[in-house]
């Protein structure tokens, strides 16, 4: 059974939803050219060589991406507002892997102070409890509630929409793995797809919102989404 649920979680995670072929092969370039990934390693930049595999598909698309360590957060906030404000990038997408993910809701908190808009922050396992201020059109945080990983808390500052969603049963996922893992992976990029191409992202099982109190509470114990309202 727990072989089955694995390959069921692993299917739902990249089922596409009325995704269209020949956008995938004849990406729009102008919507591309004005978005632009920053990916945040962790700790040492030995720990994330996953993310460098996202940009290199991301690149293939169009898509400018910058790969960074986590420590380069706020420089990176800086930069990203240049050129939002300039209007050479109009769509900004963050994503961090481990300590990288910790980051994240600093970078969106910075930017949100700047005036500039996010529209997809995505973190990787985060290792510490993490906390959300600020605007985000949609922040997903993967974590894996069976090891170092925990769902992510939001404040009353912040607006937009937050996923936590357990990929414990995802199979070959870990902490040292996750952004290299393949599923996870075409999971990431599809989401950045749906925003920049405006196609449909996979699909996610369902989740019923976590009551005050529950500790990592996942409905069956599989890999599930959670829109915190």
């Amino acid at each position: 059974m727990p072989r089955l649920q694995a390959i069921a979680i692993a299917a739902l995670l990249l089922l596409p939803i009325g995704a269209d072929p020949a956008l995938a092969r004849n990406p729009p370039a102008s919507s591309a050219s004005t978005a632009h990934v920053y990916l945040l390693r962790g700790v040492l930049n030995i720990f994330s060589l996953g993310l460098d595999d996202i940009a290199v598909q991301l690149r293939a698309q169009g898509i400018p991406v910058t790969v960074a360590n986590f420590a380069s957060w706020s420089s990176l906030a800086d930069e990203a507002a240049v050129g939002y404000r300039s209007g050479r990038i109009k769509t900004i997408i963050l994503v961090g892997h481990s300590s990288g993910a910790t980051a994240l809701p600093d970078m969106v908190a910075k930017l949100d102070q700047l005036g500039v808009p996010v529209k997809l922050a995505i973190g990787l396992d985060s290792v510490f409890r993490t906390s959300l201020s600020g605007r985000v059109g949609r922040y997903i945080n993967f974590y894996i509630a069976n090891g170092a990983g925990t769902p992510v808390e939001k404040t009353g500052r912040f607006q937009g929409k937050l996923e936590n969603v357990n990929v414990q049963d995802v199979p070959g996922v870990g902490h040292m793995s996750i952004e290299k893992n393949q599923i996870m992976q075409r999971k990431v990029i599809s989401e950045i797809d749906a925003v920049v191409f405006g196609r449909s992202a996979p699909a996610s099982p369902t989740q019923r919102p976590r009551q005050p109190g529950e500790a990592n509470a996942v409905r069956s114990g599989t890999a599930s989404t959670a829109a915190v309202q």
